[in-house]
């Protein structure tokens, strides 16, 4: 397989920084990422953001059916050119695709080599879409890795880790040295594995209440959960919110990056019935 700077010499094109272009080749661990969604033939993948078509190859490898959704135009002639069989092209931005759409199937594996501006964004879209999303396999920042697969009482423990870990088992697969890229970034990257759960880990009442429950939590991490809980008026008044901490059995004093997510559940289920629907908060760390 050509390097990425050799195919970008070859079409007479330099990467963006500006679009976080930082092109993986290294063979290895491109088999690595492509064997960690466990592909059966014929089924549906989406490959977002897939740059020169490295990755592309080992998924259509698999006998999977690839749709690769690709943003920046250059890189979708240098992908027409290159013709990967099995795979389509397609012009889209990966941060709003509806995956499912997309693929034109009701589930499938999502994959991709993301952005570290786009990370939060694209992270937030598979959480929307769970119903459709099997499985993903992200390669990302390795403290963003690190973060999403903390566990409880771990400093890296956050709102996406709560949020995502309800629905996903997440599993740091791989570190990727920087000099594996090209251009080199100014971090390393690792590998994120997500597996969709048979079930949520907890029930709850109503998923937008929760979703503010965790990040009222987080909003302030140096405080107690009490009172950082506090900073969302819509979800009650400090006595009521101090009733809900006691029914469900969690002290008030503790911080937030000690509570597993059933803990969260339970605290949002103990605030009772959703007497006026509350809309989701807007989501970003």
């Amino acid at each position: 397989m050509e390097s990425p700077r050799e195919i970008l010499k070859r079409h007479g094109l330099r990467p963006k920084h500006s679009w976080g272009q930082n092109f993986l080749g290294d063979e290895d661990a491109l088999e690595t990422i492509a064997d960690a969604l466990n592909l059966r033939e014929g089924e549906p993948v989406v490959e977002l953001g897939p740059g020169l078509g490295h990755l592309t190859r080992f998924l259509a490898a698999t006998g999977a059916r690839v749709t690769a959704v690709e943003r920046d135009r250059d890189m979708l002639t240098v992908l027409e050119k290159e013709a990967i069989p099995g795979v389509r092209v397609v012009a889209g931005n990966a941060a709003t695709v509806d995956f499912a759409e997309v693929a034109g199937a009701p589930e499938v594996a999502v994959v991709g080599n993301l952005p570290y501006h786009l990370t939060s964004p694209i992270l937030f879209r598979v959480l929307e879409q769970r119903a459709h999303v099997t499985r993903a396999v992200f390669t990302l920042q390795k403290e963003v890795v690190e973060r999403l697969a903390a566990e409880p009482g771990n400093r890296d423990y956050g709102l996406l880790t709560v949020l995502l870990g309800m629905h996903f088992d997440a599993e740091n697969i791989l570190t990727l040295e920087a000099w594996r890229f090209h251009p080199p970034p100014r971090v390393d990257s690792a590998v994120l594995r997500l597996t969709r759960r048979k079930a949520p880990r907890a029930p709850i009442i109503d998923e937008a209440r929760f979703t503010r429950v965790v990040k009222a939590s987080f909003a302030h991490r140096r405080k107690t959960l009490l009172n950082s809980i506090k900073s969302d008026p819509a979800l009650g008044t400090p006595e009521s919110l101090a009733a809900a901490l006691e029914a469900a059995g969690v002290d008030p004093q503790r911080r937030a990056e000690t509570l597993a997510p059933e803990e969260f559940a339970a605290i949002e289920r103990a605030l009772g019935p959703v007497v006026e629907k509350l809309p989701p908060p807007t989501l970003e760390e």
